[in-house]
């Protein structure tokens, strides 16, 4: 068994300019940062120069995501929602790792206006499960028509933080459960 602490990584799915996920992630860093044994480190994808089509050798930058990938135990995905999906730049980052992905759990924080992002929650569970992984139930969403002038003020509301609460105590047992998991036997997939 793997001892230490359970590695989060929070991944910022949008890659727009003057996007607000960056934002939403610091807040739910710092929401996992409060916990004991937790050790937690943010994935940008807009920090990473991927290329543009899918190469037949993986490029420096798909190699170091795939590296970032297999260092984590359990995942939150920040993902916005645009026209009823998730980026098209978080799809070909999650592509860019396979067997880094198995036997991890997955989170999800959403955002969109009205439907708080839960149509890319929706599909990016079926992209995860194919992948071999657990998505957990509970998650965050964010309607940004709701305070969109004040969102730290809207994350710090009790609502999101307590669904913040009950999605990393349900990622943070799948996490330590799963890694005691792959340290006993390799995942077969």
């Amino acid at each position: 068994m793997r001892d230490g602490p359970l590695h989060l990584a929070v991944i910022i799915g949008s890659t727009r300019e003057g996007r607000v996920g960056d934002r939403i992630a610091r807040w739910i860093v710092a929401e996992a940062g409060r916990r004991d044994g937790v050790l937690v480190s943010v994935i940008d994808i807009a920090g990473f120069a991927f290329p543009p089509g899918y190469p037949a050798e993986a490029t420096p930058q798909m190699a170091a995501f795939a590296a970032e990938v297999e260092r984590a135990d359990a995942f939150v995905v920040v993902t916005p929602e645009y026209n009823h999906s998730f980026p098209a730049s978080l799809k070909q980052a999650i592509d860019f790792a396979y067997d880094e992905w198995h036997a991890k759990p997955v989170g999800f924080v959403s955002y969109g206006c009205r439907s708080e992002g839960l149509h890319a929650v929706d599909q990016l569970r079926t992209v995860f499960t194919a992948l071999h992984m657990v998505t957990v139930r509970d998650g965050v969403g964010v309607d940004l028509l709701d305070d969109a002038g004040d969102l730290e003020r809207l994350l710090g509301g009790d609502a999101p933080v307590q669904a913040a609460r009950v999605l990393l105590d349900q990622l943070c047992w799948w996490g330590l459960t799963l890694r005691e998991g792959r340290a006993a036997r390799p995942y077969v997939s």
